[in-house]
């Protein structure tokens, strides 16, 4: 999946490119709802299929939102 900027993605608006890996894409985006600024990762597609990758995607996932920042 490729995200645009200024694209609406569910409650959250795509602000800018932070960065791109080999593990996908990361976008600065505004959650509307919450009115908070988060990062947005994207897998690309060949990766999305693939079992052991969505796995550890969501592993990574679980981990950084278990983590607080003291803005």
């Amino acid at each position: 999946m490729s995200l645009q900027i200024g694209q609406q993605f569910g409650s959250f608006e795509i602000t800018s490119l932070i960065g791109k890996g080999g593990m996908g894409e990361v976008w600065r985006a505004r959650d509307t709802k919450l009115g908070r600024e988060i990062a947005v990762k994207t897998l690309p597609v060949e990766f999305a299929r693939d079992a052991e990758r969505v796995a550890r995607f969501r592993r990574e996932a679980q981990l950084l939102a278990s983590l607080n920042h003291p803005e």
